[in-house]
């Protein structure tokens, strides 16, 4: 079956977007109070479950059981919101449609898309706020070849802001790859890393032609912030 990730997805102008049908994509880290995930291990995995989500069968055929809420949601602004879960909370949020992705600690659990105003009880109820996490040892360089997410060294955001941002930059990357690209990617366990680059090393990424992700700005930032770039090697070539 011909994937339809085959050419790449064409971004609605924003006044086009804006007066569509709004939805939202839901993510739910898991925060155990005894043993929370470390920062960038968050980061990493919350645009990983993006990545896992949109290269779901359930997603890329035709006649999928999320096909239409997602292409619904890509041609609108493609929100992501974070809320954290523990305990009973996060048992309850297993048990809807969705997908949980792990990293070295972290558990991120994806939703396919709703309605803004269409959050499923087990889900609007948890907190957005409260994501603040720490490292959980010294960061590594990005190993070679690896696709890095850069961060803005200039910005302060909310772990959970960040992992929405993070896995909006993993999404631009895949919007901008082959279909044998993002085959080779999902055979790597969508292998990616997030870093913060250094200020001169930012200025040259935001003027590298590299996905960028500029936020709207409804949370925490001011509108039109440069919060992340994707750079992932196929992309430089």
């Amino acid at each position: 079956m011909t994937s339809p990730f085959d050419a790449p997805v064409p971004i609605p102008a924003p006044e086009d977007r804006d007066a569509r049908p709004q939805y939202v994509l839901p993510l739910v880290v898991r925060l155990e109070k005894a043993a929370p995930p470390g920062r960038s291990d968050a980061l990493e995995t919350s645009a990983r479950a993006v990545l896992t989500l949109l290269a779901d069968p359930r997603v890329t055929e035709a006649d999928g059981e999320w096909a239409e809420q997602v292409a619904a949601w890509e041609d609108a602004r493609i929100r992501k919101v974070v809320r954290r879960a523990r305990g009973g909370e996060w048992r309850r949020a297993g048990e809807l449609p969705g997908i949980t992705v792990t990293g070295r600690e972290a558990e991120v659990r994806v939703f396919p898309p709703i309605p803004l105003d269409g959050w499923p009880k087990d889900l609007a109820k948890l907190q957005v706020s409260g994501t603040d996490l720490a490292e959980a040892g010294p960061v590594d360089p990005a190993g070679a070849g690896i696709p890095v997410l850069w961060l803005n060294p200039e910005l302060e955001m909310s772990a959970g802001k960040t992992m929405a941002q993070t896995g909006h930059a993993a999404q631009l990357a895949w919007w901008r790859l082959s279909d044998a690209q993002r085959k080779e990617w999902a055979g790597a366990g969508f292998a990616l890393a997030v870093r913060t680059a250094t200020p001169e090393a930012w200025a040259e990424l935001v003027a590298s032609g590299l996905p960028l992700v500029q936020d709207a700005g409804f949370t925490e930032i001011a509108p039109g912030s440069c919060t992340v770039v994707a750079d992932h090697p196929a992309l430089r070539a």
